[in-house]
């Protein structure tokens, strides 16, 4: 694996999907995570809507 893989990596193993109240998709790391059922404006701030990359139909 080049060391840009490696990277990648282990970002994506410090990250959570979440969902909030819509039902809408977020990726987030799992710091910023107080509490995974209830996804509050701030923490999602910080987290990457993933319908922006997937689209809605995802």
């Amino acid at each position: 694996m080049s060391m840009r893989g490696e990277i990648i990596s282990k970002e994506y193993q410090r990250m959570v999907w979440v969902k909030d109240e819509t039902g809408k998709e977020f990726a987030c790391y799992a710091k910023d995570m107080h509490d995974r059922k209830h996804l509050t404006d701030d923490v999602k701030a910080r987290c990457l809507d993933t319908s922006l990359i997937a689209g809605d139909s995802w």
